[in-house]
């Protein structure tokens, strides 16, 4: 929980890029990616990708509900849509 406090979910970053989505690494490559991820905020991350990657927004409509949970680590914001996990580099 402590960890958790510790790593907010950014509101503004210089970049942030589509690194990779999990149909395209192996389970041992997910495992690496997500180790130490904590849950992010949804509507932080939303509007983030909405500014820097609006394509993908589009794309995801992420205009609509979306059930899953978004999480975070050090590198990456983790958006989660359709069971498909989107692992998305970003810089401060």
């Amino acid at each position: 929980m402590d960890k958790e406090l510790k790593m907010k979910t950014p509101s503004q970053v210089r970049s942030l890029e589509l690194d990779t989505s999990c149909p395209l690494i192996t389970i041992d490559k997910w495992d690496e990616l997500m180790k130490g991820s904590v849950r992010a905020d949804k509507r932080k991350i939303d509007k983030l990708v909405k500014e820097h990657l609006p394509e993908l927004f589009e794309d995801l409509c992420l205009n609509f509900c979306n059930p899953y949970n978004y999480f975070k680590t050090d590198k990456h914001l983790i958006l989660v849509h359709s069971a498909i996990e989107y692992f998305l580099r970003y810089k401060i």
